[in-house]
């Protein structure tokens, strides 16, 4: 077989192992899953009229307000899933299966390509059912083309390996779960900071920048205008910016810390 055809096999069983440890231990999943559906529910039910009233500067319309919050909390999905990630990778690199693969015939990089690949497909799963429960308390994305439904599908997949990589790293230089559970802290709190929830021209003055100058409110503000057929602006090319240079710096720090000596 060639380099490339073992690497393949390799990650494949990488893959199959990691998506066996996500059927056999559904908790941590479940957990981060439940944040985004709570604050879906939260928003929605509870604060929906007054912040759609305060948005939109005339009456309350909770129809409207679900459709301006659904795509940052989908966003969000992708963030907290991969928190599990950087907790699972914690763990391979202190209970020693890694010391062990490392005596083993296996492509070096099938470890981490397994970890991310199985992270992005549970990604893409969580925010399937985030979407349903959205489509359940009123969403509907009628303007959307199938273009448009291809292209925020392809975000959607792309920012999840963004956020892959980074949380990968994280998990490798931390030195158990908990720390790695904290360091992928900002993964969940950044689109609580974005235009998830309220327009960046509504914030205070001070605040904007934090807003406006981070991954997650470019990302969000174009899944919005994919769904909801409204226009992008340049959110487009500055979320595919974003997602790429942290693909590229993810997998950079990942292999580099993956590639010393393990703990």
């Amino acid at each position: 077989m060639s380099s490339l055809a073992l690497a393949a096999r390799d990650s494949t069983t990488m893959l199959r192992r990691n998506l066996l440890h996500a059927r056999r231990y559904p908790s941590l999943t479940l957990n981060l899953l439940l944040t985004p559906v709570m604050l879906l529910l939260l928003f929605v039910y509870v604060f929906g009229d007054v912040m759609s009233a305060g948005i939109g500067g005339g009456g309350a319309d909770r129809a409207a307000y679900i459709a301006y919050i659904v795509p940052g909390l989908l966003l969000m999905t992708v963030g907290s899933t991969v928190v599990g990630t950087a907790v699972s990778v914690s763990n391979d690199m202190t209970e020693g299966i890694i010391a062990r693969f490392r005596t083993l015939a296996i492509h070096r990089g099938s470890v981490l390509v397994g970890h991310v690949v199985g992270s992005v497909l549970q990604s893409v799963l969580s925010v399937v059912l985030v979407g349903a429960v959205a489509v359940a308390i009123g969403f509907r994305s009628a303007d959307a083309t199938a273009v448009e439904w291809l292209a925020a599908f392809g975000l959607l997949v792309l920012f999840a390996t963004a956020l892959t990589w980074i949380a990968v790293g994280m998990g490798l230089i931390s030195p158990n779960a908990e720390a790695a559970s904290n360091n992928a802290l900002p993964m969940i709190l950044l689109p609580l900071l974005s235009s998830a929830f309220i327009p960046v021209g509504t914030m205070p003055g001070w605040f904007r920048p934090i807003a406006e100058y981070q991954p997650f409110t470019p990302a969000i503000e174009t899944l919005r205008g994919l769904l909801l057929g409204s226009g992008i602006g340049h959110n487009g090319w500055l979320a595919v910016a974003w997602s790429l240079g942290l693909v590229v710096l993810g997998y950079v720090w990942a292999t580099s810390k993956f590639g010393q000596d393990p703990r």
